[in-house]
């Protein structure tokens, strides 16, 4: 009976979320809240079921890293300045009010991190997980959580056993497990083997005391680059998707803060924009555009669910007041109830703000720079998946010049290796998209994967004066209404023009 009140309240509460235009997370924390309200308890099942969930979307993601692309400088720099920096305003702030200065110590460090389930769920959401943004956004996220260890650690006052080190041979396992991969051909038994990889890699982690989520997350990153992987991650999703919704009721369900406690927890909540402010400046400092240091500011201001398990432990060891597991709570679950949305429209919210904060970049040679000139290409590509290779070499056959954009690095360099012509570009930035010189363009193929992003395109093109032929594809009736009413002159269903193809070939065989 438990599980039916969990998942019920969860459904109409998150459809109530969707319908206000709000991400159905913000509703899985507001009926943890309610529940809580009512005398609803959480069950031991429902917390198992959170930290499957978590376990999952770490190995997910680690499936999709590429560690070279980790290491780089604004991660490191702008991730440690702004720990340093978040860690000494809070421990002054702490200790100021009477507190214990290794229990502000650790808070402090604790209120410095972001919340690692809401950044990649949104990234992942948006498809912007492999983006430049997104790979930073991530780094900055792993970064945080290797410094977590320790923290937990000194919380606890336990160290990580020496055989933690052995973690970090698991990549050695990759050809062992890249034959267990390529020897399951069934979908059932591929999702079964994706479960007990990513369970297997948090259970070693905590054997050697060291978070699961960072074992889950570097069984992943064992198993990467076999060419099965993406199936592998496309099943586990909707199963780590429904487990998920137990880790946000798991929030409101853990304590009902009081009055005294929801106005601290306000003060922290308020807190936020300064935090997102330094992320911001610290990323253009160290060289970035403004747009790409907004959006991975937006998607890295939150509070960590890491500070729930720091606090806990903080508090058993009387270094902190109980009253701040509530308080702390509470900053959590609405610091991820503001930022869902603000992710959703963070490219819409740049554009509004771009004119001042294009201000602050500097004159230097930025990594995420756009291309100054596509030379006198004449159809365009973006997105260059699957889909956005094959029209490339379609109409390269034809003779044709053509130039690819995408946003992943890694996807750059492997069409660059393979001779195409493909440069640095995201759809959503509307600065690449005004910057472009369009006289000349037969026409632009949209192949990026999520819907809005493709509608947005093709009205701004359209905004811009772009008369000729746009062309994307739909999987659904209604999208192609949409995409036709905006502009859009040729939108295919993948599908059905896979089965009119074949049956063609067939018959001129």
């Amino acid at each position: 009976m438990d599980e039916v009140i969990f998942l019920g309240s969860a459904y109409f509460i998150g459809l109530l979320a969707n319908r206000l235009f709000l991400p159905p997370l913000v509703g899985y924390l507001i009926a943890g809240y309610i529940l809580n309200f009512l005398g609803v308890h959480s069950i031991p099942a429902l917390a198992n079921f959170a930290d499957v969930g978590i376990h999952l979307l770490l190995f997910t993601v680690g499936l999709k890293i590429k560690p070279r692309s980790l290491i780089k400088t604004e991660v490191v720099s702008v991730g440690s300045l702004h720990l340093i920096i978040v860690t000494l305003v809070s421990v002054f702030l702490f200790v100021w009010q009477g507190g214990h200065l290794t229990g502000g110590i650790i808070l402090g460090a604790s209120l410095a991190f972001s919340s690692t389930v809401l950044a990649i769920k949104v990234l992942e959401d948006n498809g912007e997980l492999s983006t430049f943004h997104g790979r930073d956004v991530l780094s900055i996220l792993i970064l945080q959580d290797i410094i977590a260890i320790g923290l937990l650690a000194a919380a606890n006052g336990k160290t990580p056993s020496p055989w933690a080190f052995c973690l970090l041979a698991l990549p050695l396992i990759r050809p062992l497990a890249h034959r267990l991969l390529s020897a399951t051909h069934s979908d059932d038994l591929r999702l079964l083997l994706g479960v007990f990889f990513a369970l297997a890699g948090a259970e070693l982690a905590e054997y050697v005391q060291v978070s699961a989520t960072i074992g889950a997350l570097l069984m992943g990153v064992a198993l990467a680059s076999h060419s099965k992987t993406d199936d592998i991650a496309k099943k586990l999703w909707g199963l780590k998707e429904i487990l998920l919704v137990a880790f946000f009721l798991q929030i409101g369900l853990s304590e009902l803060p009081n009055l005294e406690r929801t106005k601290e927890a306000l003060v922290l909540l308020l807190a936020l924009p300064l935090q997102g402010g330094l992320f911001f400046f610290l990323f253009v400092f160290s060289g970035l555009r403004a747009r790409t240091a907004f959006i991975s500011s937006i998607a890295l201001m939150t509070y960590s669910e890491f500070a729930l398990i720091t606090t806990e432990a903080v508090v058993k060891a009387d270094l902190l007041s109980s009253k701040w597991q509530a308080t702390i709570s509470l900053a959590v679950a609405g610091s991820l109830a503001i930022a869902a949305p603000l992710n959703r429209f963070s490219h819409r919210i740049f554009s509004v703000f771009e004119p001042f904060l294009i201000r602050f970049e500097r004159r230097s040679e930025h990594p995420d720079k756009l291309p100054e000139s596509i030379g006198c290409e004449e159809w365009l590509i973006f997105g260059m998946g699957r889909t956005g290779i094959s029209a490339y070499s379609a109409l390269q056959d034809k003779k044709q010049h053509v130039v690819g954009f995408d946003a992943d690095p890694t996807i750059l360099s492997e069409q660059l290796a393979e001779g195409r012509r493909v440069v640095y570009g995201d759809a959503e930035d509307i600065e690449l998209l005004n910057g472009l010189r369009l006289h000349g363009i037969k026409g632009i193929i949209l192949t990026m994967p999520d819907f809005e992003v493709r509608c947005a395109t093709v009205k701004r093109l359209r905004q811009r004066g772009y008369k000729k032929f746009i062309g994307t594809f739909c999987y659904y009736e209604e999208e192609r209404e949409t995409l036709e009413l905006l502009g859009a002159n040729f939108v295919v269903h993948p599908l059905t023009q896979a089965g009119s193809h074949l049956a063609k070939k067939m018959f001129f065989a």
